[in-house]
Formats: C-alpha cells, sequence, structure tokens
C-alpha cells in the first residue's frame, strides 16, 4: 500500500478513514476538497486543480480521499495500488452527512476546507446522494472490479466494515 486512494459517496466516512490510515502507515494524506476548494469556499481553477492532482500522482506514495473531476477520478483509480470503495446504504450516507453539518456547527468537520460553509457543503452532500444512484451502483461495482485485477481492493458496505477497516489499520 504505497498510493491509495479512497473514495464513496458524500457522508460516507471518507475523511475520517483516510486521516486515521495516514495517521497509521505514514503516508502523506491529500483531501481532494482542500484541493478542488479555495480557502473561501471558491473552486480553484480547472488547470491549477488538474496540475496540482497530476503533481500528487507522479509521487511514491499518497492517500488522496474524495472523488473530483471523473477524469482525474479514473486516473487516480488507475495510478492507485489500493483502492477503498466506501460504500453505505444511502440513509446512512444521509444521516452521517447531517450529523456532520449539526458538529460543523461547533466544529469543522474532517477535510473541510478552511472557509468553507457547512451549511452549503451539506446542502451539495444531499443534492450529490440523490444523484449518486446513477453512478454508484452494480455497473460501478463490476468495473471497479474488472479494473482492480492487479491491485488491492476493499469495498466496505457497512458502517460495522468501516469501524473495523480502522481499527485494524491503527493497530
Amino acid at each position: 500500500m504505497k498510493k491509495i486512494a479512497i473514495f464513496g459517496k458524500p457522508g460516507s466516512g471518507k475523511s475520517t478513514l483516510s486521516k486515521a490510515l495516514a495517521s497509521a502507515v505514514g503516508i502523506p494524506l491529500y483531501q481532494l476538497d482542500s484541493l478542488v476548494f479555495k480557502a473561501n469556499g471558491e473552486r480553484v481553477a480547472r488547470e491549477i486543480y488538474d496540475q496540482t492532482h497530476q503533481d500528487i500522482l507522479s509521487r511514491e506514495q499518497w492517500i488522496i480521499d474524495g472523488f473530483g473531476p471523473l477524469a482525474s477520478f479514473n486516473r487516480r483509480l488507475t495510478a492507485a495500488d489500493t483502492l477503498i470503495y466506501i460504500d453505505l446504504p444511502y440513509p446512512t450516507s444521509y444521516w452521517l452527512a447531517t450529523k456532520r453539518m449539526l458538529k460543523g456547527l461547533w466544529v469543522k468537520p474532517e477535510g473541510w476546507p478552511d472557509g468553507s460553509s457547512v451549511l452549503k457543503g451539506t446542502l451539495q452532500s444531499y443534492k450529490m446522494l440523490k444523484l449518486s444512484p446513477t453512478f454508484w451502483n452494480d455497473d460501478f461495482v463490476k468495473g471497479l472490479t474488472e479494473r482492480s485485477q492487479d491491485k488491492e481492493l476493499h469495498h466496505i458496505k457497512s458502517v460495522a466494515e468501516l469501524n473495523g477497516f480502522v481499527r485494524c489499520v491503527t493497530k
């Protein structure tokens, strides 16, 4: 495990897992929300994002959590040696996004870009969750399985599996 891509629906625990994993294995963590958004919450220029993302992919070790633009997501899946797909049930993801928002009234959520509105981000998460079945579906899982023949693939489907994975890597 040297190049690790962590991905899944909004509110699935990607940032929490990626931070624990980075701490446990000592690999640099890059959270996509921090690359996609400026400190004030505005999006960075696409060219800047693409160059930064490519620079990270060319490094010997990295953990990248998030989705980002589709083309960069596909490049990341190709470059990674370890894929971690967090595929929690939709009601769980909605609940975790809501919980993050409520907690975010007092404490900045894990991996949240500085200066970004937690409320606006949560509304965006809800919007993405509503659209998610068109992407995060059985066809995606089939394609992911096919493209991961030479990679380590972890498909996490429940909070219990997620917590177990976190416990396992932090021992």
